[in-house]
């Protein structure tokens, strides 16, 4: 029991690091509220759990190849950069849909959070690296099922965040004014901005 507790916990870990997909998740929620911000993180842990099977059945190594390095830095210098832009440039919308109450689909919302956590290449190193490191600790006390159970685990405590980003985004939209709604969106928009900055950076020194 303890074990498990434990590894709910490390899935929280994992998820709370301040990241573009955070703070995708942050803006979602106060341009649109809770439930949108729930989704979007569901989309993002879908991402999460089809990397986590990835290095479970050993194919985390194509992350070691040139080429392959190179098309993550560059995805995920696109997917951040025009994801923070389209953000800033919808500002306004952020009092239209308070007034009026009008919400994009659902569907955006978890496609948008699995795009974003897929193309994420700091998601594929953290999953490939530090889940892989877990994985192969907990093979030497522990058996198949254990492992699964584990995991599980993980993924739980990853659910857990995601429902305390989408509170705290829904929260903010719900008690703070639509002023500093706004800085907190343009906050996270030039957050976005600047991780897909680096990932181009990272692009370009893997290329040249």
């Amino acid at each position: 029991m303890n074990s498990i507790i434990a590894y709910i916990f490390l899935g929280v870990s994992l998820a709370a690091p301040v990241g573009p997909v955070n703070a995708a998740q942050l803006n979602t929620g106060i341009k649109n509220g809770f439930f949108h911000a729930w989704i979007f993180g569901i989309g993002a842990l879908t991402a999460d759990v089809l990397y986590m099977l990835m290095v479970y059945f050993g194919v985390g190594q194509i992350i070691e190849f040139p080429l392959v390095k190179i098309i993550l830095w560059s995805f995920g210098c696109f997917v951040l950069t025009y994801t923070g832009v389209e953000s800033l440039l919808s500002l306004h919308k952020i009092e239209l849909d308070m007034r009026s109450g009008k919400k994009i689909r659902f569907r955006r919302s978890i496609f948008s959070g699995f795009f974003m956590s897929l193309l994420n290449p700091l998601t594929v190193l953290f999953w490939l690296g530090i889940y892989g490191s877990v994985l192969a600790q907990a093979a030497e006390t522990f058996n198949g099922q254990q492992l699964i159970i584990s995991s599980l685990a993980i993924i739980v405590g990853i659910i857990l965040w995601d429902t305390i980003m989408a509170t705290i985004s829904s929260g903010a939209r719900r008690f703070l004014s639509t002023k500093f709604l706004k800085i907190i969106s343009i906050f996270s928009s030039l957050s976005m901005i600047g991780f897909g900055i680096y990932f181009g950076i990272q692009a370009y020194h893997a290329l040249f």
